[in-house]
């Protein structure tokens, strides 16, 4: 692996270095974006209960909005509760747009990568082949192996600038697609918070209940 990258050139270095790059992006936006992060578990149901209980204190909020990107807009909207629903819903609509934005960072890092690796690997091969020609037109074409081994090398960055740039890609389509997906999801639980807190209907949900009420007798406790 080293004499590749030797042989590749002074280009491999940048070429390397978007690919330490990308993977730590694509580690980090994996554990982020896990969805018991992002929305976890039941956390509807616990807010609706606790709000019939009459335990949404301020520090309550503040704990929910510490506790994750969902818990965030609900608290938002907690926050503005008392100034009826329209404020409500926008105050949660603006924190689901932060939320979206802290979401998507370092994907355009990732979608930059994703283009510039492979233009890094296409310069490399020609800078090599440039160096074919020259010793071309100083030794001719009589040594076919010298001349094979140039072309060889100046081939060295253009694959390994692919070999960043298509997982690059992929990962960045698959977060964009998931950050819609968790987009869509949050906003229908905000949804079914402001319905449930501006309606006598609730979350008719008898088993959820039970499953909220314990896990805030737990908090309690």
């Amino acid at each position: 692996m080293y004499e590749i990258v030797v042989a590749g050139g002074w280009l491999m270095i940048p070429i390397l270095l978007c690919s330490v790059v990308a993977i730590a992006i694509v580690f980090e936006r994996s554990w982020t974006l896990s969805d018991s992060r992002i929305s976890p578990p039941n956390l509807l149901p616990y807010v609706w209960e606790s709000h019939r209980a009459k335990k949404l204190n301020v520090d309550r909020i503040i704990e929910l909005r510490n506790d994750s990107p969902l818990g965030e807009i609900f608290a938002a909207g907690l926050a503005n509760l008392k100034h009826g629903r329209a404020v409500m819903k926008d105050a949660m609509e603006e924190a689901g747009n932060k939320v979206t934005h802290d979401m998507e960072r370092f994907l355009s890092v990732l979608g930059t990568i994703a283009t510039v690796s492979p233009l890094l690997g296409l310069l490399g091969t020609v800078l090599g082949m440039i160096e074919v020609f020259a010793e071309i037109m100083v030794s001719g074409t009589g040594n076919a192996g010298v001349l094979a081994g140039g072309i060889s090398k100046a081939l060295i960055t253009t694959a390994a600038g692919l070999s960043v740039a298509i997982p690059s890609m992929v990962f960045h389509r698959h977060f964009e697609r998931k950050i819609d997906g968790i987009v869509v999801e949050m906003e229908q639980q905000s949804t079914r918070l402001v319905d449930a807190l501006f309606s006598d209907k609730g979350i008719n949900d008898k088993t959820v209940s039970e499953k909220a009420s314990k896990k805030t007798e737990e908090a309690d406790e």
